[in-house]
């Protein structure tokens, strides 16, 4: 038994164990690569633009025996092809279907990335061109499993001719179109060729040569071998691609939202937000549901404050059913003598008037914070993308205090999780300005922190969110505001996004934690924006664009009727950000 995945980077540990098995396994098998070629693999993950490729790692992995075999396929989206690089099995494990899984994943991919085809090289069956018959027969027999897909040599050009006179087995050019029956257009094959062996083999070809084996495309269409071991009407065609387990975004929605209901007018923090989110994400088919797990106190307590959280607990506890308190004393003269009544002493630790405390404030805000950690912990694991849909929000929480909806900060404690394991950036999209996040990492240097907002000269909350705020002691520069005009649309919101993403990368976490606020929308009762679904599709794809291990966190966003659709934009965007570009 074994499955198969796509290793992205090797930013956790784990990953780097696979990347040694799947090195061990290039060694073997292919004998004649130089170390040089071997160990640039991870860097041809992490820096595409240096290596002119998205390259693209798939792994068969058994339950406990590791890597069984790998494929390497180079994408080129502008260009729209594929080519594959490597594809093998372990030493041992040849023969066992390992090889086709592989392929057949790949494939599917190539389909659905909309790709003109897939290209790769494949030594010759030809006597004139390999001389031993020992490797013609296994050549012969490469030919005809790649056969079976459709996949031929493409005749009549000098692709085949060896770059020194005179040297055995020059390979063929093999096309695999993907179960198209369109030609391949002259033009587009010259193009394909000139990237892969200016690419490629830059070192190894002379530019004259390149120069004559793109030339030699002289028919149009281009002409491919016809089918020479198989009946073409056996061909498999590309498996119709559902999403592959590592490629679903994990969903953990907090269960016991619904148990904070304020049942007061206008309080626009209600149930029917998580109700209307789900409602559009789920027949996607781009989720995977898991069930929060418990995690101790002690995770609040490295992000919050002990007496905060002691009397948020204590307070909750001995309300009636039914019963909110506003705070309305602000003891500002004097924080070190907090009012006795517990009632009275909620503006202590309140920011405004308007977030209430109740009877179930406490256990659903603390239900969030396990649906948050237990997202995060996901992408320890083998996912790239999971999403805590939680109410209520978290993140202006700060260290000693909550407002703005806001009890305890779940962003900043899956932050705090995930910073134990490498470099987090968190980037606040929500409408207003992260306070609590901002104050409770000021003084890092390990976790970036950046928030696009309504300026606080008329946005909540109005005493944090300036652009000169930059951190302190070590966490100087590691936070970073980009406070906005009061009317925006989207394009214009795009720039400040591109700014961020450019500093996040800069930074180059391990790890990134994005804030969704919703907010941001066309008609929100709570912003001034007029971002519609397109523009949430678009911040979605730039963020995906990074590649990077991403949480989301649900924040704010409070128009209903366009909540969902919005959401599933943006998570439609951030995925193929993430998996096609």
């Amino acid at each position: 038994m074994f499955r198969i995945r796509r290793l992205f980077d090797t930013r956790l540990s784990s990953d780097q164990r696979v990347m040694e098995q799947v090195q061990g396994i290039l060694r073997e098998q292919f004998p004649g690569l130089s170390d040089k070629d071997v160990n640039k693999l991870p860097q041809q993950l992490e820096n595409p633009l240096k290596h002119k490729f998205r390259a693209v790692l798939y792994v068969a992995e058994g339950v406990r025996s590791g890597v069984k075999g790998f494929a390497l396929l180079l994408h080129e989206p502008q260009l729209g092809f594929d080519y594959l690089d490597y594809i093998s099995a372990a030493t041992n494990m040849t023969g066992r279907g390992i090889g086709g899984a592989l392929y057949e994943r790949l494939r599917a991919d190539a389909t659905a990335w909309s790709s003109r085809g897939i290209f790769f090289e494949c030594l010759p069956d030809d006597p004139e061109l390999c001389k031993s018959p020992k490797h013609r027969a296994q050549n012969r027999s490469r030919l005809k499993f790649y056969e079976q897909y459709g996949a031929r040599p493409i005749n009549g050009t000098a692709y085949e001719t060896p770059v020194k006179p005179g040297d055995d087995s020059p390979p063929y050019l093999v096309f695999d179109p993907l179960g198209s029956q369109e030609p391949l257009n002259q033009n587009h094959a010259q193009v394909i060729v000139r990237a892969i062996l200016e690419r490629k083999y830059q070192q190894h070809c002379p530019p004259e040569y390149i120069e004559k084996v793109v030339h030699s495309f002289t028919d149009n269409p281009v002409q491919i071998r016809p089918p020479r071991y198989l009946n073409p009407e056996t061909c498999k065609p590309p498996q119709h691609r559902e999403l592959p387990e590592d490629e679903k975004i994990i969903l953990v929605v907090n269960d016991q939202h619904d148990i904070h209901h304020i049942r007061e007018r206008g309080y626009v923090e209600a149930p029917v937000r998580i109700r209307a989110i789900t409602r559009k994400l789920l027949p996607t088919g781009m989720f995977r549901e898991i069930r929060a797990k418990r995690h101790p106190e002690k995770m609040l307590k490295r992000v919050h404050d002990q007496g905060f959280i002691r009397y948020l607990k204590a307070v909750c506890l001995h309300f009636p059913e039914g019963k909110s308190v506003y705070p309305y004393v602000f003891p500002i003269r004097n924080q070190a003598r907090p009012p006795v009544d517990r009632a009275i002493r909620a503006g202590y630790y309140c920011i405004d008037t308007f977030t209430p405390l109740t009877a179930n404030a406490y256990p659903a805000s603390r239900r969030a914070v396990d649906c948050a950690l237990t997202a995060a912990n996901s992408l320890l694991g083998r996912q790239r993308l999971a999403y805590a849909l939680v109410r209520p929000p978290g993140h202006h929480a700060e260290r000693r205090s909550y407002g703005g909806f806001c009890y305890f900060n779940s962003t900043a404690v899956a932050a705090e999780f995930l910073s134990a394991h490498g470099r987090v950036a968190v980037l606040d999209i929500d409408y207003h300005h992260g306070n609590g996040t901002q104050d409770i990492f000021y003084r890092r240097a390990d976790v970036l922190t950046l928030s696009i907002h309504g300026h606080p000269r008329f946005a909540y909350p109005y005493f944090t969110g300036f652009d000169d705020e930059m951190g302190e002691g070590e966490g100087l520069k590691y936070n970073q505001n980009y406070p906005l005009q009061e009317e925006l649309e989207g394009g214009g919101y795009r720039k400040i996004l591109s700014q961020a993403l450019q500093r996040v990368n800069k930074f180059k976490p391990q790890f990134f934690i994005i804030a969704l606020g919703l907010d941001t929308a066309k008609g929100d009762p709570t912003g001034t924006w007029s971002l519609n679904g397109e523009d949430f599709f678009a911040n979605g794809l730039l963020i995906g664009k990074l590649h990077l291990p991403t949480l989301v966190v649900q924040e704010g966003g409070y128009d209903s009727r366009a909540l969902g659709s919005n959401a599933r934009q943006f998570f439609q965007g951030l995925w193929a950000g993430t998996f096609l570009e």
